[in-house]
């Protein structure tokens, strides 16, 4: 009878602990949206001078962190942990390879591919860094450049917030919050307490600003392949309709589940995405798309470490700032949504399996996409080039125009956007009910509801309001402490994996 009093009264704490945290999270949500709504200019002004200060500052602290978790990810692959399981040793993954795989490559890229697939690539080519725009040397910039950005990198900085989690959570049977990382190096109970709190709500802060930036952008794209093959006027009215319907069909999604919704959704985006590629293949350069990509990785892999350290020290280092120290600051804000949703899905595999299928395989489907889409726009010339890159959500559908099937293939991007629209959105709500509900692995539906309704009402707010960079640059400033999360991350996990008994 006791015991189960104790037990009664854990799972009341748990419930209030969660709660606090919820509703925390809330607060905080709602005060930064007001103030980016009321007072645009004194919260701008705020979130450039704070990020400005980061990039100009801590430039250098972003590169070497990114870099280490490289470095590390691979390392502890083939170190001699590589094979203990992240849960029991007779633990057995509960997905299969190409549905593990494409949920978290959905999860991890997503709408990002399709909005920077051409894009990227053609703002390289037009304004290299160091040659003249247009030219081979531009043309090789922009290849290696978009590689570089959409490596390994990346997802190495989603491998190690994940690993980390994942361990702690179905190796060690802690709560699936970001606080639980910390349990080796400072104690359960301190992890559990005001400090563990915080760290949880900047965690939920950063991914609902990290997905409704995100949801907000693919809005526009969708919006505008809609204008570009229907004429369908890009309008606020128009963009409401589409969020709407999205938010419809991604709560559906939630209410049925992980292994129904996100999973199913999830295959569906890396058939549309292999269609999408074979497709472009197919009708553009094809030999030009496969020497770019040959040359391209020869290009990424001779040159990775001066670039991934390279920051212009004795030069103009303001292109570094606006792309490669961007997107690693973008990269370290998505690591608490993508990181959590990646560790969710990877019980039962061995370290190896996970660093191998979260390094490998999503760095060569986006090398394969930007070989792809960037020859695509390069072959077209500096004209068109130009003209794509006025706008960075319609520059897809500009190339396209310009190639045989080029509507069909537009229509497939759009459903591809649609999709990818709907599981980044699905996931968040998935990770964030997990966040404020105590690491629950299955949080309710209800809380989903509410995450969901609140993630799709700020992106629509904000992008009507003209606020989605502002939101951005806030939400890269605030996880700036994430670097940190992720380094003690390493560290904590070294730690506690040295008390494993390992068989080689």
């Amino acid at each position: 009878m006791t015991v189960q009093k104790e037990d009664i009264d854990r799972l009341g704490d748990n419930k209030k602990e969660s709660n606090q945290v919820f509703y925390i999270s809330l607060g905080i949500v709602f005060a930064i949206v007001f103030w980016g709504l009321l007072m645009p200019e004194n919260f701008e002004n705020t979130a450039n001078s704070i990020f400005n200060f980061l990039v100009s500052k801590f430039g250098w602290f972003y590169l070497t962190s990114m870099f280490s978790f490289v470095v590390f990810s691979i390392w502890i692959a083939f170190s001699k942990y590589g094979s203990i399981k992240l849960g029991p040793d007779d633990a057995e993954p509960e997905y299969s390879i190409i549905s593990w795989f494409a949920m978290l490559f959905s999860a991890g890229m997503g709408i990002g591919l399709v909005f920077w697939g051409v894009a990227e690539p053609l703002n390289h080519y037009m304004a290299p860094l160091g040659a003249q725009g247009g030219t081979t040397a531009a043309a090789n910039f922009a290849i290696k450049k978009s590689f570089f950005h959409w490596g390994l990198h990346p997802w190495a900085n989603y491998s190690v917030f994940a690993l980390a989690l994942a361990y702690m959570q179905f190796r060690k049977g802690k709560p699936g919050l970001t606080s639980s990382i910390f349990i080796p190096l400072i104690g359960e109970e301190r992890a559990s307490g005001s400090i563990g709190k915080f760290i949880d709500i900047l965690a939920i802060f950063a991914t609902v600003a990290g997905v409704a930036t995100s949801l907000g952008l693919g809005t526009l794209q969708i919006n505008s392949g809609l204008n570009h093959l229907f004429g369908i006027p890009e309008t606020g009215l128009v963009q409401i309709i589409i969020v709407a319907v999205v938010t419809l069909l991604f709560m559906i999604s939630a209410v049925s589940g992980l292994d129904k919704g996100i999973k199913i959704l999830s295959n569906t985006n890396i058939t549309l995405a292999v269609l999408l590629v074979v497709a472009a293949i197919i009708i553009g350069p094809t030999v030009l798309i496969i020497n770019a990509f040959t040359e391209g990785v020869g290009a990424y892999l001779n040159s990775f470490i001066k670039d991934s350290l390279q920051i212009g020290a004795f030069s103009d280092s303001s292109w570094y700032g606006s792309w490669t120290i961007f997107y690693w600051a973008w990269w370290i804000a998505w690591a608490p949504f993508v990181g959590t949703f990646i560790a969710r899905i990877s019980r039962g595999r061995t370290i190896r399996e996970f660093v191998g299928g979260v390094l490998l395989a999503p760095t060569l489907a986006s090398f394969i996409w930007f070989a792809t889409f960037g020859s695509l726009g390069i072959n077209l010339g500096t004209g068109i080039a130009s003209k794509a890159i006025e706008s960075t959500p319609t520059a897809f559908f500009v190339v396209m125009q310009n190639y045989p099937l080029g509507s069909l293939i537009s229509f497939i991007a759009i459903c591809l956007l649609c999709t990818f629209f709907i599981t980044s959105a699905d996931s968040a709500t998935f990770v964030l009910g997990m966040m404020s509900s105590n690491g629950d692995l299955n949080p309710t539906t209800k809380r989903k509801l509410i995450w969901g309704a609140i993630q799709s009402s700020l992106a629509l707010a904000l992008m009507l309001a003209g606020g989605l960079s502002m939101l951005q640059t806030a939400s890269i400033a605030a996880a700036f402490p994430f670097v940190f999360v992720m380094i003690f991350g390493m560290v904590s996990l070294i730690k506690a994996l040295r008390n494993e008994e390992v068989v080689n």
